[in-house]
């Protein structure tokens, strides 16, 4: 008699963000056994990403896919040192370009997508899982404050230093509301959890968000949606936010309460610990209200989720990826 085998199918992870946070989640989530998809935002325009946007204007901004496509790779650490290298600034017109944003920008133009270039890597990196960028477009961000003005670009937004109402995007190139990547939009319909953050909510989560497709998706989606929030507020962004606060805006920017449970760390951060001369875009550690995220429709997952290291403070990668894997093991159950 035939014996029948059953294959136990991977859980579906996706994550969704930019900035520093997303790789400490994804390093620490890829050996785990689960099916991964990034999806990194493309509208940063500060440092090298900016300045490779602006000479090749099709490109989408390297800087964060690069950051994400090391922290899935299976690469010896010699290799991703070399492709992470970033060039003195006394090097004059390479001057803090890191060689993987030169990499990216060169296989997006021979293949005049950023998309295809990032598939191709993905096999040439050995990454384990699926790294899209959430547009094969560069985005342009703009934010409307509450005192009624407007600034556009990433890298000006916090700059202005003001209380921000709204944040959208459009096409670089044409100015028309930007359209998703490919299988950005069936990842999101498939997974059986979607990861938001942590990062810079207005520069980092928002900008992928705000791709109407996308914001759809996550409204449709069956998935178990979680957001890990910040562990400190932010200048110019999330000044005296409180944990409810960045929720509210999530739900606000989408139209829909579509967040079912949020991480939030207690652990303080020791006085004096800071060093914010290197992290200046800190300011103090985001205040609680557990009430407020329950009224916005959240379960709440609080512990010490605190790393502290080279003067900084961070996700414990570790620690996040054990609640999240609790999170999709009942949510599948």
């Amino acid at each position: 008699m035939k014996m029948k085998t059953y294959r136990i199918r991977k859980p579906k992870i996706v994550v969704i963000g930019g900035g520093t946070g997303l790789p400490v989640l994804l390093k620490s989530l890829r050996h785990e056994g689960v099916d991964i998809t990034a999806i990194v935002t493309v509208a940063d325009d500060g440092g090298s990403s900016g300045e490779l946007r602006e000479s090749l204007t099709t490109i989408a901004p390297p800087g964060d896919l690069r950051n994400v496509l090391v922290a899935l790779s299976d690469m010896p650490k010699f290799y991703s040192d070399i492709f992470q290298y970033r060039f003195k600034k006394e090097d004059k017109f390479l001057a803090n370009h890191a060689l993987g944003n030169l990499i990216i920008a060169a296989m997006a133009e021979m293949r005049e997508s950023t998309y295809e270039a990032i598939q191709l890597l993905t096999k040439m990196m050995h990454v384990n899982g699926n790294v899209y960028p959430s547009s094969d477009e560069p985005l342009v961000l703009h934010a409307v404050f509450k005192d009624g003005t407007s600034i556009s670009g990433e890298s000006k937004i916090a700059a202005a230093r003001k209380t921000i109402d709204r944040v959208y995007v459009t096409s670089q190139k044409n100015g028309c509301p930007p359209k998703a990547s490919r299988k950005v939009v069936s990842s999101i319909l498939e997974a059986d959890l979607i990861v938001l953050g942590p990062g810079s909510l207005f520069t980092s989560i928002l900008p992928n968000l705000m791709i109407p497709e996308i914001g759809e998706a996550l409204a449709e989606t069956k998935a178990e949606i979680a957001y890990v929030c910040n562990i400190m507020t932010q200048k110019g962004e999330t000044e005296h936010f409180t944990d409810t606060d960045h929720v509210r805006v999530l739900h606000q920017h989408l139209n829909k309460k579509v967040i079912d449970t949020v991480l939030v760390n207690t652990e303080k951060v020791p006085e004096g610990y800071m060093d914010f001369e290197v992290y200046d875009e800190y300011l103090v550690q985001v205040a609680h209200d557990f009430q407020g995220l329950r009224d916005e429709g959240c379960r709440v997952i609080s512990t010490d989720f605190l790393e502290l290291r080279d003067g900084g403070v961070f996700h414990d990668g570790d620690k996040v990826i054990e609640e999240l894997l609790r999170l999709v093991s009942s949510a599948k159950g």
